[in-house]
């Protein structure tokens, strides 16, 4: 598989999780528990997986300006998503309303930053790396992936 299939499986797999933990209620504390450690899981290894192996890529073939400015503004939103708003989230009470406000701005962000890449780094990315590469990093991104879940 691509690596940008595979990073849009990931994008959507997230989503829907995130998606059933907004529609939980603050009754539901062992399934919130459930999808937040889920979440948990897979943002990290998804970002450590882009920022390790894809994002170095994609900087390396691309050209100065717009390509560096993708770059460092998605390494910006792992670190909002990553150091900020997902460590809030998992400390709080799964069973209060304001588990439920971050699990939201959660959501926001992540879709946000998906969906910027899907609509601009992704197809960038496919101009300026070739099928084999992007193939090739594609089966890197998946054993590393791997490798983080285990």
């Amino acid at each position: 598989m691509d690596a940008i299939t595979l990073l849009k499986n990931d994008h959507a797999e997230v989503r829907t999780l995130l998606g059933d933990l907004e529609a939980t209620t603050s009754r539901a504390v062992k399934k919130r528990s459930e999808l937040v450690v889920k979440i948990d899981a897979l943002l990290k290894a998804h970002t450590t997986i882009e920022e390790e192996i894809f994002y170095p890529a994609f900087k390396a073939a691309g050209e100065k300006g717009d390509d560096d400015k993708m770059y460092f503004e998605a390494l910006e939103e792992h670190r909002a998503a990553g150091e900020l708003v997902l460590p809030d989230l998992l400390a709080t009470d799964v069973g209060s309303e304001q588990f439920s406000g971050r699990a939201k701005v959660l959501k926001e962000l992540i879709e946000h930053h998906a969906g910027e890449e899907e609509k601009e780094m992704f197809p960038r990315a496919k101009k300026l790396l070739s099928r084999e590469d992007l193939n090739s990093l594609g089966e890197q991104l998946e054993a590393r992936k791997q490798e983080l879940l285990a």
